[in-house]
């Protein structure tokens, strides 16, 4: 329960994700999916419970503490892809390696070579209103490994993109993931589920059940 006049958005949801994991969160809108993935993010800080990221509990540290751990170890991908519009290609990948203090010509290095990796060697120097919707998506996956996360969020990436641009998005995720990345995945599209090799269920802020996955991609 809550205190009086709290919305109560997760109820008793227990969760440990796995390195290597690639766990898939599902359910209708409003099922707490986007709150859980908040919380693991550590963008969210939970009123009662514990979050622990790498072993630390997001409670107990300082917001500049968090944000450094945030920031090295979790890479984001959202639906809206939450570019710097103003900003090329080249600068919103290179942005999260700023923020840490990586040395100007390695970030760029490291960008240059995200964005070939990603496709869009031929268009670094593009701001995003230049880009199509999937092309501003790929510079959002650039941006998200830009500091080698451990872990990559990914908020319907898929939302706002085309059936093929969607299908190349999830498997660059799931080669991701055989690499040894931790994917988490926030969706509402049954098809994605597939590449999942566990799925969460979610409805009315608690967990219904979960689902190991055999995937058949």
């Amino acid at each position: 329960m809550g205190k009086a006049g709290w919305l109560v958005v997760l109820r008793g949801v227990n969760l440990k994700i796995n390195q290597g994991d690639f766990v898939a969160i599902t359910g209708p809108s409003g099922s707490g999916k986007s709150t859980v993935m908040h919380l693991i993010g550590a963008l969210d800080i939970p009123s009662s419970g514990r979050v622990l990221l790498k072993g630390i509990d997001i409670h107990k540290v300082r917001e500049a503490t968090l944000a450094e751990l945030r920031s090295q170890t979790i890479g984001f991908v959202f639906q809206q892809f939450n570019l710097i519009t103003t900003f090329s290609a080249l600068e919103n990948v290179t942005l999260p390696m700023e923020l840490v203090n990586v040395p100007d010509a390695d970030a760029r290095s490291r960008a240059i070579e995200l964005l070939e990796m990603i496709g869009l060697g031929s268009r670094i120097n593009h701001k995003p209103t230049e880009l199509s919707g999937g092309q501003q998506q790929r510079v959002a996956i650039a941006r998200a490994l830009a500091n080698n996360p451990e872990l990559i969020l990914a908020d319907e990436p898929t939302g706002n993109l085309d059936t093929k641009t969607g299908l190349f998005v999830m498997n660059f995720l799931e080669a991701l993931n055989e690499k040894g990345k931790t994917i988490i995945l926030v969706t509402h599209e049954v098809e994605l589920l597939k590449y999942a090799s566990r799925i969460i269920y979610m409805r009315d802020g608690v967990i219904e059940k979960e689902v190991l996955n055999k995937k058949e991609v």
